[in-house]
């Protein structure tokens, strides 16, 4: 029966026909080029044209170029042949055209405010004006509740979706069976019976451990309209690797919640798997939320190649919950389709422009040259620079690599901790008591550059202080990284070395 159970096993069935693939395409060019000088040398000539157009690519990340190429350099009969087949980073054709479809869709909806222009920090202006000319306006009709964990947050998502009229929309790249979505689960369920219309997205490989195959099925028999993004097919492709990475929630047009927690039991810590789990979030009232909304609505119609009327879910259409009007706020988006790394930019630009100080949660601290050298940097401009980074790790081979970069950070001057409970997962930036940031992008290669992914920038709101004293709270239960430790060599090695060289692809 065991035997039986695994071969039905989705993980296992498409892992085991990847494996097949990857085997079937080595002995085919084995075979192929067993005896044939001729082509040997066109593919030779092939490697050496894809190596030149790899160190000439201006959207690459140079770690990314160094994954492709040492292989081509250590098999250059088809190391290029491969480069050809898989190291397109973009997603499928039909994707990327469904998506630029909506992006021409919804331009009319945006709204374009001339809030940006009214804020007073020249520095800060220049940050929104650069995610307002990529994206979506800046607010000042709303406010911000901040999370310091999933566990408080999960008892505000429940109400307020209770309190639901018109529309329910989530999107999550995690969802599990079990307490803390089956009690979603049953309010939207009981959402629909009452005429609100609810849509729920879920990223079909964060989920292909936690679903059944074919879960959507199941939501759709209770009435909800629901979608698996980016369906995994068990055929060796680089498409794969496009996740939605979001966490949005959408109620009514004026409640919005973002970050870090997706919809399983250890984002709430009802089940522990890697110690305390550590997590953060926002919740959105306002006219803010249409940010969010346009984001979700994008994605929804591109996967289902269609589109709508954007207009009828505007928050002005809605009643607008009491608030108490807070700063500037200012969702945001990130997607691998174009050769815009918004996240990464808006975390350059608040480490470069930082003056006092900067705290950063993060759970995977694999980062590039250019942001290592920016964070150290902001320390020889007198910024006091911390990160948190994840004491417990859920995968230890990536840890290992979050590891290797403490000691060009440490020895920069850098102050690393350690979350001594757990499992670290937030990905906060909050800086000089008047910026911050808080989402669901981390810093490593695929959420900057792979990844659909969300945040909220936020200026002069009142939930930054909270953010801030989180931060402060936090560090005092986390373990320091000294320059002993990094000098002793306890997070370096051959192993971390080499890992670090595929840290793209991790």
């Amino acid at each position: 029966m065991k035997i039986l159970k695994l071969l039905q096993n989705r993980i296992f069935v498409s892992v085991t026909l990847i494996l097949l693939q990857i085997i079937l395409i080595f002995l085919f060019m084995q075979f192929i080029f067993l005896d044939a000088k001729a082509l040997r040398f066109c593919s030779m000539i092939i490697s050496a044209l894809v190596t030149l157009y790899i160190i000439n690519k201006d959207d690459d990340d140079p770690n990314y170029k160094i994954i492709w190429l040492i292989p081509i350099l250590v098999f250059p009969v088809f190391g290029g042949l491969l480069y050809l087949v898989f190291g397109n980073k973009k997603p499928a054709k039909k994707l990327q055209e469904a998506y630029r479809k909506q992006d021409q869709a919804i331009k009319p909806y945006r709204y374009f405010n001339e809030v940006h222009k009214t804020i007073g920090d020249e520095v800060v202006r220049g940050q929104v004006n650069y995610i307002v000319d990529e994206q979506f306006p800046v607010y000042k009709n709303s406010e911000v509740k901040y999370y310091s964990l999933g566990d408080n947050a999960f008892p505000d998502l429940l109400d307020e979706l209770k309190k639901a009229k018109y529309f329910i929309f989530m999107e999550y790249f995690i969802v599990e069976e079990g307490e803390m979505f089956n009690q979603v689960l049953e309010i939207l369920k009981q959402k629909v019976k009452e005429g609100v219309e609810v849509r729920f997205m879920y990223d079909d490989m964060g989920s292909l451990t936690m679903l059944p195959y074919h879960y959507y099925k199941k939501l759709e028999e209770y009435g909800i309209k629901c979608i698996a993004f980016n369906h995994v097919v068990p055929l060796l492709s680089i498409v794969m690797n496009n996740r939605d990475h979001r966490k949005i929630t959408v109620i009514d047009g004026n409640v919005g919640f973002n970050g870090g927690f997706n919809l399983a039991d250890e984002y709430i810590n009802a089940k522990v798997k890697y110690g305390h789990w550590k997590d953060t979030g926002v919740m959105i009232k306002g006219e803010a939320v249409w940010n969010l909304t346009l984001m979700f609505l994008t994605t929804w119609n591109a996967s289902l190649n269609q589109t709508e009327e954007y207009d009828r879910y505007h928050p002005r259409h809605y009643p607008l919950p009491d608030i108490k009007p807070s700063g500037y706020i200012l969702p945001y988006g990130d997607s691998p389709l174009d050769d815009k790394p918004v996240g990464k930019n808006v975390y350059l630009n608040i480490i470069n422009q930082a003056q006092r100080y900067l705290y950063i949660y993060t759970p995977y601290l694999i980062i590039n040259d250019e942001l290592k050298n920016a964070l150290c940097l902001a320390v020889l401009r007198g910024v006091d620079v911390r990160i948190v980074t994840p004491g417990i790790p859920d995968k230890k081979t990536v840890f290992k690599v979050t590891r290797s970069y403490y000691e060009p950070l440490v020895l920069g001057g850098v102050k690393i901790y350690e979350y001594t409970p757990g499992f670290m997962h937030g990905k906060n930036f909050v800086c000089d008591d008047k910026i911050a940031t808080v989402g669901t992008i981390n810093l490593d290669y695929r959420s900057l550059y792979l990844h659909f992914e969300c945040g909220v920038y936020m200026y002069d709101v009142a939930a930054i202080k909270d953010i801030k004293e989180d931060f402060l709270n936090t560090i005092e239960l986390s373990k320091e990284i000294t320059y002993d430790d990094v000098l002793r060599g306890r997070f370096r090695g051959w192993f971390e070395a080499i890992l670090r060289l595929f840290a793209p692809l991790l």
